[in-house]
């Protein structure tokens, strides 16, 4: 079935967190009661990339229509229904190039973005809806060079899109996290301990600083102030000592750095197609630092430490409500730019206000905490007199 005003298509990429399917549900409904025909694409970037542009191919694992039916059923639930990659057709290594391709590309990464084209023009898509974060939405900006009508949707737990206050994920990996952290207590409680929870953020400290602002921690660490272990340790030292259940807590963000220790830490040396290694480790690397300096801080005994990383718990799972709201809002917004013909945005929040901005803001520059204003760096904790007409989320609005 074609609808009478054209095909929208919409896609997922990169990490999957708790907000995609009410997105993919408010986009559809909206667009097929416009008279839209609507197509989700399997996968992210990866159902574009290997897609066989012949009629009688199988292309079910790389692109499915959309129905009212098929949108409710997944709307209420987490992750995406339509799944998701980190594939980055600009930059595909010559192992994942799909079977049919291999003769046309012999270079070890190669740009297939032609075909890429192509593969849209086949399915006789008019308009494209990506949903992700500055990864996947680069490409989607490539795409808009390229002549693509691109309306783009901000997802991503870390917060750290350029302009929009909020991404989808982020509500729920707040809540998942303060939730957590406060489960945690117990056991550190219980044995007296330094309690250490390393939760993501590879550039932006959104997902370690907010949850310590909301009483889920006594300090945190963020990457971008490189911290002195000798003062985190000394601190937690004196939230312990005066804790009646003497023990104290630090959020650790995965990419935060120890001064005088170079480089963040990473799983292994393996990089995904956007240059990025996989973060971990950074959470069990201070707890045991924490262990050995603790006696110069605790009158020469030692304080054990409980590490936790958090990982996949924060974004499994169904949405809170805050992230089943606001997609349902951006994927309206994105069908108003639709309607009116405009191209080549972002739907935003901004300043507690929907908006939308020019997607190459997302190439543009990084949205990172602004430490001055809101992290002490001398109490490694965030600074709570800057309130006053700040939005919901406070020090995630990007000026």
């Amino acid at each position: 079935m074609t609808g009478e005003k054209g095909t929208i298509a919409i896609l997922t990429g990169g990490g999957d967190v708790p907000g995609l399917n009410p997105a993919i549900r408010a986009v559809t409904i909206r667009a097929l009661r416009e008279g839209y025909r609507v197509l989700g694409i399997r996968r992210g970037w990866a159902g574009l990339a290997e897609l066989v542009p012949d009629p009688a191919a199988d292309n079910r694992d790389h692109v499915q229509p959309l129905t009212e039916d098929v949108v409710n059923r997944a709307g209420r639930t987490g992750g995406t229904f339509l799944h998701t990659s980190r594939t980055r057709p600009s930059r595909l290594p010559k192992a994942l190039l799909p079977e049919h391709l291999r003769d046309r590309y012999p270079d070890e990464v190669n740009d297939i973005t032609p075909d890429v084209l192509k593969n849209l023009a086949f399915l006789g898509v008019d308009y494209l809806i990506p949903i992700g974060g500055d990864d996947t939405l680069s490409y989607a900006q490539r795409l808009h060079e390229e002549g693509v009508k691109v309306v783009a949707v901000p997802k991503t737990m870390d917060n750290d899109v350029p302009g929009t206050d909020y991404c989808i994920g982020f509500s729920t990996c707040v809540t998942r996290t303060i939730e957590l952290t406060h489960q945690l207590r117990t056991t550190a409680g219980s044995h007296e301990r330094f309690l250490v929870i390393e939760v993501f953020g590879r550039y932006a400290g959104y997902t370690a600083l907010l949850p310590t602002m909301a009483g889920a921690a006594d300090r945190c660490v963020i990457p971008e102030h490189p911290f002195d272990m000798e003062l985190l340790c000394d601190l937690l030292s004196y939230d312990r000592n005066r804790h009646p259940s003497r023990y104290a807590v630090v959020l650790v963000s995965e990419g935060a750095r120890i001064s005088g220790a170079g480089a963040m830490t990473f799983e292994g040396e393996e990089q995904d197609q956007y240059g990025h290694k996989k973060l971990g480790g950074v959470g069990d690397r201070v707890a045991t630092l924490l262990k050995a300096c603790s006696p110069r801080h605790n009158r020469g005994r030692r304080v054990n430490v409980v590490s936790q990383r958090l990982g996949y718990l924060v974004r499994c799972g169904d949405p809170d409500a805050l992230d089943s709201i606001v997609p349902m809002a951006f994927g309206n917004l994105a069908l108003d730019l639709v309607l009116q013909g405009t191209f080549g945005r972002l739907v935003s929040i901004r300043n507690g206000v929907y908006d939308s901005v020019p997607i190459d803001v997302v190439t543009g520059r990084k949205k990172q905490v602004d430490v001055p204003k809101y992290y002490n760096t001398e109490r490694l904790r965030p600074r709570y007199k800057t309130l006053l007409r700040q939005p919901l989320f406070i020090m995630t609005s990007d000026v």
